[in-house]
């Protein structure tokens, strides 16, 4: 996939919330990594399940908080001018519950989204996952 100079890849799981930026032009991408954005996942109340009695898998609750916090913050970005192009690696359960809570403009900038957890990877890694097919 051809991806435009300044495109944003975010890489999330459950837990971790990596960024990178194409440094490079739109035939030869360069991706850069940047500072990881401080989010907070402690307010759960946007999830989509809460723990009771009979629920007890807090780690779930704090992926989708954790999940629902990255949006958020992608949210803002795209709102706020700076973020124009949007990549996203995701795992599966991850990448469901960031769909919950993407603003419609956030939408409109996805170029794509990928159901592939990537984090810890090098650039050079997730380069070779855009040119998959799939």
């Amino acid at each position: 996939m051809l991806l435009p100079h300044g495109t944003v890849v975010a890489l999330l799981d459950g837990q971790h919330f990596e960024l990178f930026r194409n440094t490079g032009d739109e035939a030869t991408p360069e991706l850069t990594a940047f500072d990881r954005p401080a989010i907070d996942s402690s307010n759960h109340s946007g999830t989509s399940h809460h723990s009771s009695s009979g629920n007890h898998d807090q780690g779930m609750v704090g992926e989708d908080a954790h999940a629902a916090a990255a949006a958020g913050w992608l949210n803002e970005q795209v709102l706020g001018h700076k973020i124009d192009n949007l990549v996203i690696f995701a795992a599966p359960r991850t990448l469901g519950e960031l769909r919950k809570h993407y603003h419609d403009r956030t939408q409109q900038v996805i170029l794509k989204e990928y159901n592939k957890d990537l984090i810890g990877s090098q650039a050079s890694e997730i380069l070779a996952a855009l040119h998959e097919k799939g």
